[in-house]
């Protein structure tokens, strides 16, 4: 699994594969990317934490509402680096970071 952090108001658009561009209908399934209950917050922003598959080499993403001043604000980013658990977990340790449990007992069984 490979794993990215997205603020929040910032949704996935498309998706890039070793082969090209993710299609759904050569690989029959949309890609795997899930967010996770956990987040960072930083400078009030907080930022979503994301599982991809390993197929996943690229993830484009975008704001999910229009922009008030097109000028001022940015349009799409592509997500070229994605994280290994080990970054990951090594990037909470130095963050203020929160998490949302929706079912405390898995977590505490």
């Amino acid at each position: 699994m490979k794993y990215f952090f997205l603020s929040e108001g910032w949704a996935v658009a498309r998706v890039w594969a070793s082969d090209g561009l993710w299609q759904i209908t050569a690989w029959r399934r949309q890609p795997d990317i899930q967010r996770m209950n956990i987040c960072l917050v930083e400078e009030n922003e907080l930022l979503w934490l994301y599982r991809v598959e390993e197929a996943v080499l690229t993830v484009e993403v975008k704001p999910t509402t229009p922009p008030v001043i097109a000028s001022q604000t940015i349009g799409q980013v592509v997500l070229k680096r994605l994280m290994s658990a080990e970054q990951v977990i090594e990037r909470l340790g130095t963050a203020e970071a929160k998490c949302q449990l929706q079912n405390i007992h898995l977590v505490v069984q």
